[in-house]
């Protein structure tokens, strides 16, 4: 059957390469893109593509579209990718993007009889990080519950608590997607921003294993789950797992030791000389341990197998 397909964050890296994905896929028969831009860079000229700018931050934007467009275009399948990348910036209108606009999307969806589907791409950095913890973590792993946590995590996983309460809850069928770091340049990929510094810092004795995920995977787990009519969780893994040395190394950065309680007091300071993205209190557990998304799921839902590896050294 032909999908229509609602793609939000349509202007990010990853919405450009899902949207290009979709509209060479034969069984899309339309995709309404969504920015908040006037005039969208990236996506490309078809017949198959309509852009709409709508700031989702709003609601009586998210009634307009869901009543205009949506209904127009005869869309059936919602993708939600839309978060705020930067880690640094935090308060109300941040939150009615990351979290809000995920809560009244799903409700109107609900509601209209045409939509069927609801994907939202979730994020790894959702799960809680600790030395008893295993390394390798599966869909039922605990959440980073803590009220410490910035703000950046928490919205993260209120957002994707939003999405799995919805399950079972309404008559339409929702798939949440936590997707492995996607690690490239204006996607909010923190690790992107710390091997963009002359040198790499890691706290003493610690080198965990990291997996990364490109952005051509990201679009391929995300387009399987359009095709599919499973409501379920599910993590999308990355094809590069390595530790934090080799990474710096592939960059062409040193990657220096220092003492854990320094590493904070460190990046606080670079972040205020150079407007650098990268947050350590974000990082600091999985600096100190390892987290690897186990896949097993994705394999037997989705058929997705993370294949594309990044190039190195990595634009």
């Amino acid at each position: 059957m032909s999908r229509r397909v609602l793609v939000t964050g349509a202007t990010t890296p990853l919405g450009v390469r899902f949207v290009q994905d979709l509209l060479a896929d034969e069984q899309v028969g339309h995709v309404l893109a969504l920015g908040v831009e006037d005039t969208p860079e990236g996506l490309p000229s078809s017949p198959k593509l309509t852009y709409a700018q709508s700031d989702l931050r709003r609601a009586r934007h998210i009634r307009r579209l869901l009543g205009g467009p949506v209904a127009e275009h005869g869309i059936d399948t919602i993708v939600h990718t839309a978060l705020h990348r930067s880690a640094n910036d935090e308060g109300g209108s941040i939150h009615r993007l990351n979290v809000e606009s995920t809560r009244l999307l799903l409700r109107l969806a609900a509601a209209a009889p045409q939509i069927k589907h609801f994907v939202y791409r979730s994020d790894a950095a959702v799960y809680r990080v600790r030395v008893s913890a295993p390394q390798v973590l599966r869909e039922d792993h605990p959440l980073e519950h803590s009220p410490d946590a910035p703000q950046w995590v928490r919205d993260r996983v209120e957002a994707d608590v939003v999405a799995c309460t919805h399950m079972g809850l309404v008559d339409l069928r929702v798939m949440v997607l936590r997707c492995a770091e996607v690690f490239a340049p204006r996607m909010g990929s923190q690790l992107t921003d710390w091997v963009r510094a002359r040198v790499s810092l890691r706290p003493v004795g610690f080198d965990p294993m990291v997996n990364l995920l490109s952005l051509g995977d990201a679009s391929a787990a995300l387009r399987a789950a359009v095709h599919s009519d499973a409501q379920a969780v599910i993590n999308v893994p990355g094809a590069d797992t390595l530790p934090l040395s080799a990474l710096a190394q592939r960059h062409g950065r040193s990657c220096v030791t220092v003492p854990g309680p320094l590493m904070g007091p460190l990046y606080r300071l670079r972040t205020r000389r150079r407007s650098a993205d990268f947050r350590y209190d974000l990082n600091a557990h999985r600096f100190h341990f390892s987290m690897v998304l186990d896949g097993r799921r994705a394999v037997d839902i989705l058929g997705y197998r993370p294949s594309q590896r990044l190039s190195w050294p990595h634009p």
